[in-house]
């Protein structure tokens, strides 16, 4: 590849339909089409958008030790994800800071491991080390497979007449196995936009067949392509953390607010020493919500202050396209993280207000939980 990067199987269609394509995590992806950020983002939310997340990393396990493995390297409590079920997740460091989150589904005779692209090889070389005490083969089928997330609230209603199955069956994070436009297909119902919807596993070399048919049984329901900023936007609206930008080697899981998914009562687990001392000992800093009062941009990198100190650092912002003010996520002193404080951000000088909120920012999706 002449720009030194990955491409995903479906290069060539947002290429052809006029994507603008950036570099991301090694990979040449569409920020955005024609259309512009606004109009994909607000297609999401009012009918459906149709994403190519190709680039995330897909790691298979199976052998009598799988279960074990994944107990041992993840904080959520794997024992209780049922087959056909998914479960979100984290993989930390021994000092309980995060290597990567994560999405576990179960199959009946496996468990497959989705990780972010950004984070490929070295999750990889994680999950192979630690699988070398166990009883389990190990298989990264990244390349062979290719991801499509279809987001919104008509999402069910562009995917009814070309799935094998009745969508409706497809519950909020369960998956089943068949057919979608005759390709064969993991359809899940999980997603990064706040919305009802669909992410589906298909063959990399289906990926095409795919994309067509659905954008073309989409178009009465007012399905368009999205790209990563529409992505960016929804997930930030609705709170969701972002690696590499919200976390990261240097917060801990109970920092980044994934103290919901840390079980520390499931047993040993990498990171579970670390993360048990600090509960005890309290949490110095936490991951929270902001939202601006006055007109700004928070943009990540953007100080945090109160009392003429700053006290932290916006990891993701925007102006939010739907409610129409800034927010963003950043991490704080825990002193400075319940709901309703009062913060400064400074945008370039000058100090915006801003308040702690509890995300999501946005509370009227279409997620059947």
């Amino acid at each position: 590849m002449t720009d030194g990067l990955k491409h995903t199987p479906l290069n060539d269609e947002h290429v052809a339909l006029g994507g603008k394509m950036v570099p991301f995590a090694g990979y040449s992806m569409p920020v955005q089409y024609p259309t512009g950020i606004t109009t994909e983002h607000r297609a999401v939310r009012e009918a459906c958008g149709l994403f190519d997340v190709s680039h995330m990393g897909e790691f298979i396990v199976r052998g009598p030790g799988a279960l074990d493995l994944i107990q041992r390297i993840s904080v959520n409590d794997a024992s209780r994800i049922e087959v056909g079920q998914a479960q979100y997740s984290a993989m930390c460091l021994e000092t309980g800071c995060v290597i990567d989150d994560l999405i576990i589904y179960r199959f009946p005779d496996h468990f497959m491991l989705v990780v972010n692209a950004a984070n490929l090889a070295k999750d990889w070389a994680w999950v192979t080390k630690h699988a070398a005490a166990f009883d389990v083969e190990v298989e990264d089928v990244s390349d062979r497979t290719a991801l499509l997330a279809l987001q919104g609230p008509k999402a069910r209603e562009v995917l009814r007449p070309l799935a094998s199955l009745d969508v409706d069956d497809v519950k909020y994070y369960r998956f089943l196995e068949g057919e979608v436009a005759g390709v064969p297909a993991v359809i899940s119902g999980t997603g990064y936009t706040g919305e009802d919807g669909f992410e589906l596993y298909v063959p990399a070399d289906r990926a095409v067949d795919l994309w067509r048919a659905l954008l073309e049984a989409g178009t009465g329901a007012g399905l368009i392509p999205a790209g990563l900023g529409a992505r960016d936007s929804l997930r930030l609206e609705v709170g969701y953390a972002l690696y590499g930008n919200d976390l990261d080697e240097e917060h801990t899981t109970l920092e980044s607010g994934l103290g919901w998914v840390t079980k520390l009562d499931k047993g040993d687990f990498v990171g579970r020493a670390a993360l048990a001392a600090q509960k005890e000992s309290g949490v110095g800093r936490r991951l929270v919500g902001l939202r601006l009062t006055d007109k700004g941009f928070p943009r990540p990198g953007y100080d945090v202050v109160s009392g003429g100190e700053v006290v932290g650092k916006i990891t993701s912002g925007t102006v939010s396209p739907t409610l129409g003010y800034g927010v963003a996520l950043a991490y704080v002193p825990a002193e400075r993280s319940a709901a309703d404080t009062v913060v400064q951000v400074d945008a370039r000088g000058r100090l915006v207000e801003a308040v702690v909120q509890r995300p999501p920012f946005y509370t009227e999706g279409s997620i059947r939980r």
